[in-house]
């Protein structure tokens, strides 16, 4: 019975946990609507000029401002269940 929970556990924790998402698709469906232009003070993507010096702060202050919100972009960029590696995938289509 101990090894029937055990590796009913392992299959939860294993179920629970999010792969990586499509970066185009969480750019179209959660920053698209802003880094396209909309709101001028987002840099929009492929620009690297208005890129370079937020990525001088470095990938990791990136998803902090990101997670966190900053200026006009809410909490977390409208995407809920994006984890941070999909932020980082996100940021490194958006800055290329």
């Amino acid at each position: 019975m101990k090894k029937l929970l055990t590796v009913a556990a392992a299959m939860l924790v294993t179920m629970g946990a999010h792969a990586a998402q499509d970066p185009e698709a969480v750019y179209a469906r959660s920053c698209g609507v802003c880094h396209n232009g909309q709101i001028p003070t987002s840099p929009k993507r492929g620009d690297k000029a208005a890129w370079e010096p937020r990525l001088a702060k470095g990938t990791d202050a990136l998803v902090q401002s990101v997670t966190n919100g900053l200026g006009a972009m809410p909490p977390r960029g409208l995407c809920m269940d994006c984890t941070a590696e999909d932020y980082k995938a996100v940021i490194k289509l958006m800055t290329e």
